[in-house]
């Protein structure tokens, strides 16, 4: 790849219109089409008129509130209807956006950290997860009804606006505030616009978080067309909602992620799977579209690589003329950059499972690569983003995705791009998915370790068994792929992770316990040479073996607190020897059990999820919430217990209901998450054993 390669920005935008934002456009559909549906979202639908009177009411208050131009106003609610009143609202008000996660309120308490908002817009039950007591200044969504009641419907007197309309947020761990402009936001929707055509009779179903930025940038694909936005009624979306939304309320438009994608499409793989039957070529070669999405004319995929047999399979799934796109569309430019589709292919291309392609410019877009690295002039102008992912022009003048910068890994001078070996792992025909990663051996030096997943449509029961251990993935690799880049391991996964972006997250991979001997794996070169570029994190056993210690020390405190909280709870002055011994460290394990489940309560529920028990979210965090329950009542129950008289009835059960009958429900829950999904989420096959 030649430094400098530039691939030429996309068309002109001759149908521009001559709205200065994508306010502007929003009013003009309810000025033109008050009576049209805006948002679906069951009784909680509103129509463009309503939507707009609503907003207006809500920007009045704002105003009256001491709103200045151009401050931030923070968004942290679940109802999605609500959500789009208020940032149509901040709009109106002369204030820039930021829509706030609350599904997870430690990623929520970040974002306000990386904003310092001027105000925080909220109900009560997102306020208290939300307000870490930093002296937010907040506005009940539910409080401020009342307020809003009486105030105009008309709109207010705009005052003018600040240079930024929206805050955007990027990074999965640590989230980076990304302000764009009132500008770059009308550009990025008009190129949407040019690409997606869409029209005044769509349906549009965004099914990532409102805080994502196929959320917060790309409502207006929706609501500046004319069209309506689908939005769950209360609780996120999930696979079955969306399914059941696209097919009740016939969606036209979908935009997702891959997996969103893949779950969406194809589905008759798992069926097959579940009853037994079915041949394994039999999804791939089924072309018969799914009646209950016939609706659709147009998916959007973006979020992470798509490969050219992925977007094939997603495209055969789909009725004769609707469309699949690609979408490469960074952060910090709304949301655009490049989009392919399968017709803009010159012709057939061979290896296809090996092949990402990310296509050609937005409108308005510009693509530069710089020592292989893209640089994207947004398209607004702006000046160009470097973006930290690889890529190269192919001779048709397509974009090949090649990786991202920051998942190399580095080792003994040399440096491994992994995109370019886990292509090569998917062209093995039962892998359909394949990340490979540096890990650890028990001596300290590393290895690298080839993750692999089977194709959706895959027929196999139990999914995944058809997977190639490390020795037949050797053997596909030879004469293909270095022997110091060939993986010495393999886990087999039934799906890779995923982060809330659609991402695959490499930092949630399971880390296995590698022997570290010598032998044919150091002869493939595969370990003691390449470290991770971070270090990994600590395992679940050198956790616990660390907090062995502290676990016994807040015991002896939790032992002195009992005396305070519960004077005589303890007291063994009459226990006779040795029994007195006996119930001492029984109060010492319920004080450890106690602190216990507080480290849990912080940190179980991400060990869990890391260690692949989080594809069930709500069996999840009930599970994480009954290990918490189990582990802390005992010490106040015990002690409530010893000093409740045996005749006193209502205490005796008001105890009994408050923590015996609790303790069963957590201990179901429990046995329900263990027995419901595998004891081992994965199959690890290591060359050495």
């Amino acid at each position: 790849m030649t430094q400098g390669s530039t691939q030429e920005p996309g068309s002109d935008r001759s149908g521009r219109t001559t709205a200065d934002t994508v306010l502007h456009l929003f009013e003009l559909q309810a000025r033109d089409t008050p009576q049209a549906y805006a948002v679906i979202a069951g009784v909680h639908s509103l129509t463009y008129g309503q939507l707009d009177a609503r907003a207006n009411q809500l920007a009045h208050h704002l105003i009256a509130d001491g709103l200045r131009p151009g401050a931030v106003v923070a968004i942290g609610t679940a109802r999605r209807t609500e959500i789009v009143v208020a940032l149509l609202a901040v709009l109106k008000a002369g204030g820039a956006y930021a829509l706030i996660d609350v599904e997870v309120p430690l990623t929520g308490q970040r974002q306000l950290a990386a904003l310092t908002p001027y105000v925080l817009l909220t109900d009560a039950v997102h306020h208290a997860r939300l307000d870490d007591g930093s002296g937010l200044r907040v506005i009940r969504l539910g409080a401020e009804a009342a307020e809003t009641a009486g105030r105009p419907t008309e709109a207010p007197e705009r005052p003018e606006p600040g240079a930024t309309a929206a805050v955007l947020f990027t990074g999965a761990t640590v989230p980076r505030a990304v302000p764009v402009g009132h500008v770059r936001l009308l550009a990025a929707h008009e190129g949407w616009a040019e690409v997606i055509r869409p029209v005044p009779e769509d349906r549009h179903l965004i099914t990532h978080g409102p805080d994502l930025t196929s959320f917060a940038g790309g409502w207006t694909r929706a609501l500046c067309s004319g069209g309506a936005l689908v939005v769950p009624e209360r609780t996120p979306w999930t696979p079955e909602g969306i399914r059941r939304a696209v097919e009740t309320e016939q969606v036209s438009v979908v935009h997702t992620d891959p997996a969103g994608a893949t779950r969406l499409l194809i589905r008759d793989a798992s069926t097959a799977a579940g009853s037994g039957g079915g041949s394994a070529g039999g999804a791939r070669s089924r072309r018969d579209s799914d009646p209950a999405l016939r609706s659709l004319r147009l998916v959007t995929v973006t979020g992470d690589r798509l490969f050219l047999d992925e977007q094939a399979a997603l495209q055969a799934r789909l009725r004769a003329g609707a469309r699949l796109l690609n979408v490469y569309g960074p952060t910090e430019t709304a949301g655009v950059g490049a989009w392919f589709e399968l017709p803009q292919l010159p012709r057939p291309l061979d290896d296809p499972e090996q092949i990402a392609l990310i296509g050609t410019p937005f409108p308005g877009c510009r693509v530069d690569l710089r020592d292989g690295e893209i640089s994207l002039t947004p398209p607004d102008g702006g000046d160009a983003i470097p973006t930290g992912d690889r890529a190269e022009i192919r001779p048709d003048g397509l974009l090949e995705f090649r990786g991202r910068i920051r998942d190399r890994i580095t080792g003994g001078g040399a440096v491994l791009h992994p995109h370019a070996v886990e292509s090569v792992i998917r062209s093995h025909p039962d892998v359909g998915a394949a990340l490979v990663a540096p890990v650890l051996d028990g001596d300290g030096t590393g290895r690298l370790v080839a993750y692999v997943a089977p194709p959706a449509d895959a027929h196999s029961w139990p999914p995944g068994a058809d997977l190639p251990d490390s020795g037949r993935l050797r053997a596909h690799l030879a004469g293909k792929v270095l022997p110091t880049w060939t993986p010495s391991a393999v886990v087999r996964l039934r799906t890779l992770p995923r982060n809330r972006a659609g991402q695959e997250d490499r930092e949630a991979l399971l880390q296995p316990v590698l022997t570290g001997k010598t032998g044919h794996g150091n002869a493939a070169g595969g370990s003691g040479k390449y470290a991770a570029a971070s270090s990994s994190p600590p395992t679940a056993f050198g956790l616990v073996g660390c907090g062995i210690p502290l676990l016994i020390a807040t015991g002896l405190i939790f032992f002195v607190l009992s005396k305070i909280f519960w004077p005589g709870s303890t007291d063994l002055s009459g226990v006779p020897h040795p029994w007195a011994f006996l119930f001492f460290v029984l109060y010492l394990f319920e004080g450890a059990a106690f602190a216990a489940g507080l480290l849990f309560l912080f940190g179980g529920r991400a060990w869990m999820v890391r260690n692949g028990r989080g594809e069930r979210r709500g069996l999840t965090t009930a599970a994480h919430l009954a290990v918490v329950y189990l582990l802390v009542a005992w010490w106040p129950q015990d002690n409530f217990y010893r000093l409740a008289a045996k005749q006193d009835w209502p205490l005796q059960a008001a105890l009994v209901y408050a923590f015996n009958i609790p303790l069963m429900i957590a201990a179901g829950i429990v046995a329900a998450y263990v027995t419901l999904k595998p004891p081992s989420p994965f199959d690890f096959d290591d060359e050495d054993d």
